[in-house]
């Protein structure tokens, strides 16, 4: 059995109830023990962000991080997936950070995902800031890993930072991974060709069969996931109809090169120490244009390139070298 909370901070307005839920209730049907697996690890909750509800995952309440440290670490997964992108580095994490916290975001996983919504990264970024004052870090440096979508909103966050923005986060430091303005995979260019008619068609006919392909292709040819991972994955998509979403969250594309100037500007002009972990063998964000580019913009970050097959989920195809260098920059300053 999981808990399960209907939890608010004073911006919700909804009183705490708890209860208990069967685990395997919010996996569907999943292929492999993974998703049951992370979720008698960790504590789940249900955080209220206005009147929709956001999973955040953590350690049990009878569990503990790094003895002696108070270091904590938020995890801000991609599209089309969910924190379930850092199962496989979630454990050493724990070993090394007193705290670990990730969530769905608004839309993506065991999130609620409504509609008609219009999604955004300032949506997104608001809900990680609610959560970080729910969870009574407001005035505690905290140190972010994000990839893919989840690197926008941390852009974001960062923005709101550097700008003094009331409740905003404060950065201990910034692990980028393989996002960028430009996405190609190919349903996602599809479905932004004409957002008004056929993106709505192609989100309902999207299956399984679709779904593995276009995440397939954003995997290195020895690094793909195995059947099992593939279905977990499209389980936390499809949960609540998440396909049906898809096209709206899609518009971050848009926006992306909408607020472009703020976003990177953050980038560029801040202090707070920066690292990015890439996986050069991909298609979203290719090799060496991009990381040619973020060394041009961002002449303060450090740069990790991991091996030349690792692709898009760097997390998740090569969880080792990601630690390896993830740690390396944690302990650089």
């Amino acid at each position: 059995m999981v808990k399960k909370w209907d939890l608010s901070d004073s911006e919700c307005g909804v009183v705490l109830r708890a209860g208990l839920i069967p685990a395997d209730s919010f996996v569907l049907q999943s292929r492999s023990t993974n998703i049951l697996d992370l979720c008698h690890k960790f504590f789940f909750k249900w955080i209220c962000f206005s009147v929709h509800h956001v999973p955040l995952f953590s350690l049990k309440p009878d569990s503990y991080g790094a003895l002696g440290s108070s270091d904590v670490v938020i995890l801000l997964h991609g599209f089309p997936t969910s924190s379930y992108d850092w199962s496989k580095i979630w454990d050493p994490l724990t070993q090394r950070f007193h705290r670990v916290i990730a969530l769905d975001f608004l839309g993506f996983g065991f999130s609620d995902k409504p509609r008609p919504h219009r999604y955004s990264i300032f949506e997104q970024a608001s809900v990680v800031e609610a959560l970080v004052a729910h969870l009574g870090l407001s005035n505690q440096r905290v140190n972010v890993v994000s990839h893919d979508y989840g690197d926008t909103v941390a852009l974001e966050l960062l923005y709101r930072s550097d700008q003094n923005r009331t409740g905003h986060l404060t950065f201990n430091s910034l692990c980028l991974s393989n996002g960028g303005t430009v996405h190609s995979v190919f349903f996602q260019h599809v479905l932004l060709k004409d957002s008004s008619f056929l993106a709505p068609i192609l989100t309902r006919l999207s299956n399984y069969v679709i779904f593995q392909k276009g995440i397939g292709e954003v995997f290195g040819p020895y690094t793909q996931p195995t059947d099992a991972e593939f279905w977990d994955m499209w389980t936390g998509l499809r949960y609540n109809d998440g396909n049906l979403v898809l096209d709206s969250i899609l518009q971050f594309i848009n926006q992306r090169s909408k607020h472009r100037e703020r976003w990177v500007g953050a980038l560029t002009s801040t202090f707070v120490p920066l690292h990015i972990i890439y996986g050069p063998l991909d298609p979203v964000n290719p090799h060496p244009q991009f990381i040619r580019l973020y060394q041009q913009l961002v002449q303060r970050s450090t740069i990790t390139i991991l091996d030349e097959h690792i692709s898009h989920y760097p997390q998740l195809e090569d969880p080792t070298g990601f630690l390896n260098a993830y740690f390396n920059f944690i302990h650089s300053f």
